[in-house]
Formats: C-alpha cells, structure tokens, sequence
C-alpha cells in the first residue's frame, strides 16, 4: 500500500521531487501575477472561473459558489490532472488564498496525492526553485471521473439553526476587525452571525508565516472543540475560500475535516439575516 503523503510539504521536499512526471504544480494565484512569474511547469488555475461559479447576486451562494462538479472535473481534466497526478497547489498567501479552496475541492472529489506549500511562492523562491513567465500548455488527459463532492457542506439554513445550539460550533476565521463589525473591506455589512466564534486563520500559522507542526494544531482545536463532534462544527470566512485554510490546518493536525459554508459572510449578510456585532 502507498504510503500517505503529508497535506503540507515544505519548499525544499518539493526541490527534491521536481521535475518528476506525475508531479503538477499549480499556481492558484491571480492570472497577472501568474503571467509576471510563477515556478517551473506550474499551470494556472483561477479561483473566480475555475473554483467557483460566480453568480451575479451575491445573496445567491454568496462571493464564490461552487461549481458544479462536472464543471470542476473538466477543469482538472484542461489542466492535465489525473486521479494519478501528484498535486502541489501554492500562493503567495500560504494557502489563505485559493490553494486551500483547491486542495479541499481536490479532497472533495476523492483525489488524495494533493499537497499544499507550506509558505508559498516565497519559501519555493528561497529555495532557488526554478521560475520562469513561460505559460504551460497541459498535456492531454483523459476524462477525471467523479461520483459527488464527498467533504461535508453546511448550507445557510443548517447555519441559522444551529448557530445557537450549544451543541455546535460555527467558527468566523476572517480576522477580528470584520468579525467584531469595526470594519468590512469586502462586503456591504460588518459583524458577524450570531453564536459565531472567531478563529483568524492567521492563528493556524507562526511567527515566520507557516503552518504551526500539527501536534500544535490538534492541541488548539480539541480545546476549543472540547465534547462537540466533529459533524457538528462548521467553518467559515467571507466567501467560502479563507475558510478552507483552517479545514486544512484541521486535515494537518489529524482532526475529522468539519462541515464548510460556503456562501460564509457574504452569503449571510445579504440575506436579511440577524447580525452581531461587538463594540
């Protein structure tokens, strides 16, 4: 049997493996910064186009929905990715951009080689990672195969009832200033849903921005889950993207991956909703 790889592999692990026929690098970027420079072979993959099915309402799934998922397996299938490809998916956020949104829709639909950066761009550079502005053309595949998305999604109706039963948690991952409603760059509305707790995706990282060792995570998060299950958390942020930083630092620790809303914030607050706010 194969042994399973880590979901977070470090700059200088990738070095090792590069270049190696199975192994994909994504850049899961923004296409401008992709087009400036990107690491060696990375094709792109675009988190409004191809990692979500943007609505012209926001209040419908909010800022970015998912799409539908024989949407999501031909994109695999354009950028060359079979179930037997290893996947290494970075940033230039530490996943807090969409590599983490990627590496969970990877996981939902069944693929296991899949890995994350750990720092981004900037550790592959300290490394001397070969980078190049060159555009890959992906080679022809066949056809990715898939059954339904198989991680666990909380939509707004199962939020609303739960976000004040004692017997759950729904944790806010954005940072503090937009939880607490003092300020909200993205969105119409600050604040945040009530019972909510705030989690900043930041706290999953060091002092040198890269994921804290796993033994750290698992012991953060059994404290603050305590006796709720698992089933019974569910993780968001402003559109269903940031959020899966934190999914992936819970994947990294060991812990049962909870439940993503993905409409988040930006779903919530445009639909007439009740809102919270700390002073």
């Amino acid at each position: 049997m194969e042994n399973k790889i880590s979901l977070i592999i470090q700059a200088d692990e990738l070095l090792k493996l590069y270049p190696s026929k199975d192994l994909i690098l994504v850049d899961a970027r923004n296409e401008e910064a992709y087009q400036k420079s990107h690491l060696d072979t990375a094709v792109f993959v675009d988190l409004n186009s191809d990692l979500a099915d943007i609505k012209e309402d926001f209040a419908i799934g909010g800022r970015h929905p998912l799409p539908e998922i024989e949407n999501f397996a031909e994109t695999l299938k354009n950028i060359g990715i079979t179930k037997e490809s290893h996947i290494v998916v970075y940033d230039d956020k530490n996943g807090a951009n969409a590599s983490a949104r990627f590496w969970w829709m990877l996981k939902s639909i069944g693929h296991e080689k899949v890995q994350v950066l750990n720092g981004g761009l900037q550790q592959a550079i300290k490394v001397n990672f070969p980078i190049n502005d060159k555009t890959e053309t992906p080679k022809v595949v066949e056809d990715y195969n898939y059954e339904n998305w198989k991680l666990k999604i909380a939509d707004m109706a199962e939020v609303e009832s739960n976000s004040l039963n004692e017997n759950h948690i729904i944790i806010d991952v954005r940072e503090s200033n937009r939880y607490k409603g003092i300020s909200e760059p993205i969105d119409l509305i600050a604040g945040h849903i009530p019972g909510a707790i705030n989690v900043p995706f930041s706290t999953n990282l060091a002092e040198d921005g890269q994921f804290l060792s796993p033994d750290l995570l698992k012991q953060k998060y059994q404290k603050l889950f305590g006796d709720i299950k698992s089933e019974n958390v569910i993780v968001h942020c402003g559109s269903g993207v940031t959020a899966c930083h934190t999914l992936l630092a819970l994947d990294y620790a060991g812990l049962e991956i909870p439940k993503l809303y993905v409409g988040s914030w930006s779903e919530w607050s445009r639909n007439n909703k009740t809102i919270a706010t700390e002073e």
